[in-house]
């Protein structure tokens, strides 16, 4: 294995496969409903990558260094025959973890199938636990029936520990803080709440609301006292807290009050077959076309070296500089959401 690192020295360890940009969901900080509605055209089938195009370029960068494939969307569960795609993924050598990232809203029916090609783990988007709330923040009006049925499903199948979001925005959802840790805590699932972002252009962020790391960890700790655990590894994007009286553990993702670019292991491979160095980036590096033109895998390796080796990304601690007094980050293109994947 070959790892090598970035500008910054830090290693290639984690990869992101977005495999779709369709989603069932127009959740307002992502795909909101107004811009992606039922006439908008999302990529056609020719340009996404194949299932074989995505083993090949996950082989070569397991080959680089990374342990870790994340797979992303869009909703992923929408790519039609998925399982056919993790098993691939889940027989390249050095691969560590294999792991996917849903709303699950359809993962009833496919938590056995995943589980069954070679999905070790599973991570859930739940932005509250009331329904109404719910409801209103998928866009769609949809009830968490068949979330919290998909994820009843994936633990029966092994896929665990389950993870679980929650994307907190001020005056939306932050009365989900404790009642969604008071849903989970004992139940063995963790419950990450991540700090609402600037991804994208579209989804209106104001730094006003975000509700901070710490003001997250005082609600818990209020009422369920918590205390800080130990990373579980380098490059672990939540800092984790357990409950002091043995209830589990929760995550928080605080990239905007306290980023962690310093630590960021992460490359992303886009569903047209981008690499892309940062969630935030203003766009990446074509892998499709050479791919497609027959290029070898030395040539391809070399291609992936040279733009990891040049890294340099830290887009998260240069925010501030670039938010004015009335909490408006200043414009600049960027990919979106639903397009480079979480």
């Amino acid at each position: 294995m070959n790892a090598i690192s970035d500008t910054r020295g830090r290693p290639l360890q984690d990869l992101r496969i977005s495999v779709t940009d369709r989603c069932n969901f127009r959740c307002p900080y992502c795909m909101p409903a107004e811009i992606y509605g039922e006439h908008y055209e999302f990529m056609a089938r020719p340009e996404l990558l194949t299932f074989e195009e995505i083993e090949r370029l996950a082989r070569l960068f397991v080959e680089l260094g990374v342990e870790k494939i994340r797979i992303t969307g869009g909703e992923p569960l929408l790519r039609h025959q998925l399982p056919r795609l993790i098993e691939r993924l889940a027989a390249i050598e050095g691969l560590r973890d294999l792991t996917l990232t849903t709303n699950g809203y359809l993962l009833a029916k496919k938590a056995q199938a995943l589980e069954a090609a070679g999905l070790e783990r599973i991570t859930v988007s739940l932005d509250s636990h009331d329904d109404e709330v719910f409801r209103r923040m998928n866009g769609r009006g949809l009830g968490s029936e068949r979330v919290l049925a998909g994820i009843a499903a994936a633990e029966a199948a092994g896929l665990s520990p389950i993870k679980l979001n929650c994307v907190v925005q001020r005056g939306v959802n932050e009365d989900s803080i404790l009642g969604l840790a008071r849903m989970w805590k004992g139940s063995g699932h963790i419950v990450r709440y991540i700090e609402f972002m600037d991804v994208g252009t579209l989804n209106h962020w104001e730094i006003s609301r975000v509700v901070t790391a710490r003001e997250i960890i005082d609600r818990i700790d209020a009422v369920f006292p918590v205390e800080p655990a130990e990373p579980s590894y380098h490059g672990e994007v939540a800092s984790r807290y357990r409950y002091k009286d043995g209830g589990g553990e929760i995550g928080i993702i605080s990239s905007v009050s306290n980023p962690f670019c310093g630590s960021c292991t992460r490359a992303r491979l886009t569903l047209d077959g981008s690499l892309v160095t940062c969630l935030f980036a203003t766009g990446g590096t074509d892998l499709r076309t050479p791919l497609r033109a027959g290029a070898g895998d030395d040539e391809l390796r070399d291609l992936i070296r040279s733009v990891w080796r040049a890294r340099s990304d830290r887009y998260s601690e240069e925010r501030a500089a670039n938010t004015d007094l009335d909490g408006h980050v200043k414009p600049r293109p960027k990919i979106e959401m639903y397009h480079i994947g979480g």
